[in-house]
């Protein structure tokens, strides 16, 4: 046993040096105001029989273990958890790099900071995330992009929790809206604190790639009188983090046979052998630049009035702001736009052209360049603020063997983003490849601000209002029993969520040269050097930043007066779903034998509105356009039905050996907009988004099941498994369809370069109809997920232990087709210290390659390879009151890689740099 530990203590050792220093935190010390609401959590979560399950701390790792497998034993259904020992101590710039260490949970890194939580191999939006027991607003913060129900974790501040539950297996009193799991976060309550309770930090947040560190700083006070009957608490944050995003793109691509006509050398080549017409031609490779400093700035409140030991209430209040502003930056040699400037195509692996020349002349200050080489650099600057705001009240009285409890409140969310657009060209020839990206034949010329200028289309002004607003009421009651029928809980629900978006796109911006637009010199892209990407994709002009472009588009003479109306019709829409539901739960138990029972029914009704064009109005583009009878801003409705039941029982074959068993029946529903009436489209690629107001929730039939062993304190193997049988699964579906351009009356599109291409290409008509590539959900039916978990945690001798898990989850549809954001395999092994005022911690995350959404509106849906992720947290306990903690994330600086058919088509490629966040910790 002695040889197994030193063994075990020397790897351990050696992957702690790695990053070198030694976390702070006393392990003994369980004394923040977190840990000590976790015992009235726990208390109030006995008498709900919610019960909590392996809690995996980010501080005091070893204090908690005991507790943790303590629950583990009691919980009925199938429940991880997640508890902050010390308020604002996760190992995270958000709640959701908390979770990675959960059996069967895993994140998607699009944009670095984690948004998309995956459970057991379902897509986030199948999951169901409430704060305190109740939904919160969310406004999207990306322009343009589309929702999801998946809660979007960046956008709350870690300091606000003081635990969570992430139920994998359902109970009926649990809100329906989740095939992968629920998760219940917990704020910190002023009664289950000492008065007077002071916590906080203060710290910087450092990202490598960019070299720029930003402050963060959290507060938290909580008092109550002597009597315990009445407290108040307050938390405040404030969060800066510089988020940048570097790398190449591809946004479609073309065959061969559509670029070679009327190009002698690409005919030539294809009657050589040396290419096929069938290949596969990126038809731009885009040196991508995403730079958004997140401002969020939030504070959350907590009111407990409890006038008697059998009455009690709380009152919570939220609000957040969050800048999210951002300004991404596209430069990309566009061959398919101008073909006949193709001079050759190198054939690569599975039929895909990865490489090429293209042929053409520079032009200087020239607003009608008529180069056979065609290089544009999109310019997005985009505002985004998101307001959230929320009120809660809730209420307990206890009477003799019997419970009350209620809660409502209101949750509303408001972004009101704008999009200025500037598009500049350069004409001189290049080179490209799928490996190095592109590389211009003159960089002097190039990288020369005169050579850059509008060339036909000046850009636009976007303004899109969303606003999200949730509405909410719930009534319980549950009357105990002695003997092996604990208890009897019924309820009844009723929640509204109302969410809309409003698109209006102003046009008439006069054309530029890049010196009037404002020249802001070369990017310095670091992290393209990272992935190995030419000089040109590295270094190549860009503007003086987000104001710059502002001002070239709204200081254009007589701007904001024209309007785009197939833009307003196309991205205006508003739905609301408004479900009505009821349960009933019997609870039952002995010493070696515990669970519940029940059923939910659920009424669900959806209101979804929107704008239904004729093709002559369309076609048009303009304001006064009759509508015959059935066009028009339309409204339709549809109502469901549903019951939903659900079965756990948990089973003590030893005091130390635990079996569960979980059978369920659950949905989920679609995201908002694609159960509205709206059409997104991309009118330069040619591909578009859809609604369908028609489909049917999803619907799966669960079976969950589990083993643990519990072989000394604080250590235990846990297996599970689980399988989920998708009656109706909803499924993105493309088809061709025949729509008018909405940018074809634009100034400068259809008589410029980009409308030219694409008549030339047979694409569109002279009159703007074009043929689109629309994707619209509908009803796909059946699929499956089947898989397990495995999870280990042990505490060795001299302050070291291990946290591992692997996740198996197989997932495919009835015809054979993946599910989004299932990874076959995944695992996390973190690895621990804890001796003194020392502690440092390690965490490897590994997940294979899964399916994920399409780049652009319409695309085709992109596989993201596996990503790998190392993650740190050290420091040291100064004293009683202070500690200091570094945390480091994404310390591989890890690859986003994302694909097409397969692995050689690339469909774009990312890295996020490493973050570093060092804060100063007090508690008093």
């Amino acid at each position: 046993m002695s040889h197994r530990k030193t063994l075990l203590a020397a790897s351990i050792i050696a992957g702690l040096c790695l990053v070198g220093s030694i976390h702070a935190q006393d392990a003994t010390k369980t004394s923040g105001p977190a840990a000590q609401s976790s015992s009235s959590d726990q208390a109030t979560a006995d008498q709900a029989k919610a019960k909590q399950l392996e809690t995996v701390t980010v501080t005091g790792i070893r204090a908690s273990l005991q507790a943790s497998m303590d629950t583990k034993r009691n919980a009925d259904a199938i429940v991880d958890a997640i508890t902050a020992e010390d308020i604002g101590k996760f190992p995270a710039s958000n709640v959701a790099e908390a979770l990675a260490q959960v059996p069967g949970v895993t994140l998607d890194r699009q944009f670095g900071a984690t948004q998309r939580v995956s459970i057991n191999g379902m897509d986030p939006s199948l999951n169901l995330t409430l704060l305190d027991g109740h939904p919160v607003a969310q406004a999207v913060w990306l322009y343009d992009d589309a929702p999801n129900r998946g809660f979007n974790f960046s956008l709350l501040a870690p300091e606000v929790i003081g635990n969570l539950e992430i139920y994998k297996s359902p109970e009926a009193r649990l809100a329906e809206g989740a095939l992968g799991g629920t998760i219940i976060m917990h704020t910190i309550k002023p009664l289950d604190v000492p008065s007077n309770t002071l916590t906080g930090s203060f710290g910087v947040n450092y990202n490598d790639m960019v070299e720029s560190s930003r402050p963060s700083g959290s507060v938290f006070y909580s008092w109550h009188n002597d009597a315990k009957t009445f407290g108040v608490d307050v938390s405040a944050q404030h969060y800066e983090q510089f988020q940048n995003r570097e790398g190449m793109e591809v946004f479609g691509y073309s065959t061969v046979s559509s670029l070679a006509t009327g190009n002698a050398a690409l005919q030539n080549e294809i009657a050589a052998g040396k290419i096929k017409g069938s290949d596969l031609v990126p038809q731009e490779v885009n040196a991508a630049n995403f730079e958004q400093t997140e401002k969020r700035d939030s504070v959350t409140s907590n009111i407990q009035w409890k006038p008697t030991e059998n009455l009690g209430f709380n009152l919570g209040l939220m609000y957040a702001r969050d800048n999210l502003s951002n300004v991404n930056q596209s430069m990309y040699p566009w061959a398919a736009n101008s073909p006949a400037g193709i001079t050759s195509l190198t054939e690569g692996p599975n039929g895909i052209i990865t490489g090429g020349t293209q042929a053409g002349t520079p032009c200087v200050n020239d607003l009608a360049c008529a180069s056979t080489a065609h290089t544009y650099t999109d310019n997005n600057a985009r505002k985004s603020v998101i307001t959230t705001k929320g009120v809660d009240l809730s209420g307990e009285y206890k009477g003799d063997g019997w419970r009350l409890s209620g809660q409502a409140g209101v949750s509303v969310s408001r972004n009101p983003m704008e999009q200025a657009v500037k598009e500049i060209f350069y004409g001189g020839g290049y080179s490209w490849s799928l490996n190095k990206g592109a590389q211009f034949d003159d960089p002097s010329t190039a990288n020369d601000p005169n050579y850059w200028a509008d060339n036909g289309w000046a850009g636009n002004l976007g303004k899109e209002l969303y606003k999200a607003k949730d509405t909410y009421g719930q009534l319980d009651f549950t009357k105990d029993f002695d003997g092996f029928l604990n208890s009897i809980s019924v309820g009844a629900r009723y929640a509204s969520h109302w969410e809309s978006q409003t698109l209006n796109v102003f046009t008439g911006a006069q054309t530029l040269t890049l010196s009037q637009i404002g020249f802001g010199g070369l990017t310095d892209l670091s992290g393209s050097k990272d992935l190995g990407l030419s000089q040109s994709m590295v270094q190549h002009v860009q503007t003086a930043g987000a104001q710059a472009i502002f001002d070239a588009i709204q200081n254009s003479p007589g701007f904001g007066t024209v309007q785009d109306p197939n833009s307003y019709w196309d991205n205006t829409f508003a739905i609301q779903q408004q479900n009505t539901a009821g349960y009933l739960q019997a609870n039952f138990g002995n010493d070696n034998l515990h669970g519940n029972i029940g059923a939910r029914f659920v009424h669900t009704q959806n209101t979804s509105s929107g704008w239904v064009i004729p093709a002559p109005c369309a076609t048009a583009d303009v304001w006064g356009c009759d509508f015959p009878s059935g066009f028009g801003y339309i409204t339709q409705k549809s109502t469901h039905n549903d019951w939903l039941p659900s079965f756990n029982i948990a089973y003590n074959v030893t005091p130390d050996i635990i079996l569960r068993g979980a059978g369920s029946e659950t949905i989920a529903y679609a995201p908002y907009n694609q159960m509205a009436p709206y059409f997104a489209a991309n009118d330069t690629v040619l591909t578009a988004s859809a609604g369908n107001p028609n489909v049917n929730p999803y619907r799966a039939v669960n079976w969950d099941g589990s083993a643990e062993w519990y072989f000394n304190p604080q250590s235990m193997v846990a297996v599970s498994f689980f399988y989920k049988n998708v009656l109706n699964y909803i499924v993105n579906k493309a088809t061709f369809q025949e729509r008018v351009n909405g940018s074809w009356t634009l100034p400068g599109f259809a008589d410029g370069l980009t409308g030219q291409s694409l008549v030339a290409s047979g694409q569109c008509t002279t009159a703007g109809i074009c043929n689109y590539s629309v994707s619209a959900p509908e009803d796909g039916g059946r699929a499956t997920v089947k898989g397990g978990t495995i999870s280990y945690q042990q505490a060795y001798g001299y302050g070291f232990g291990l946290r591992a898990n692997y996740t198996y989850s197989d997932a495919n549809t009835k015809s054979g087709g993946a599910l989004p954001y299932n990874s076959k395999n995944s695992y996390t092994v973190a690895p621990y210290y804890e001796e003194g005022p020392y502690s440092a911690s390690l965490a490897y995350s590994y997940r294979s390659s899964y399916l994920a959404g399409g780049y652009v509106a319409g695309a085709a849906p992109t596989y993201i390879d596996g990503f790998k992720e190392l993650d740190a947290t050290l420091g040291y306990q100064i004293n009683q009151n202070f500690s200091v903690t570094l945390n480091m994330l994404n310390l591989l600086n890890s690859k986003y890689y994302a694909y097409l058919g397969s692995k050689t088509q690339l469909a774009n490629e990312y890295v996020t740099g490493r973050q570093y966040m060092l804060k100063a910790n007090f508690k008093f």
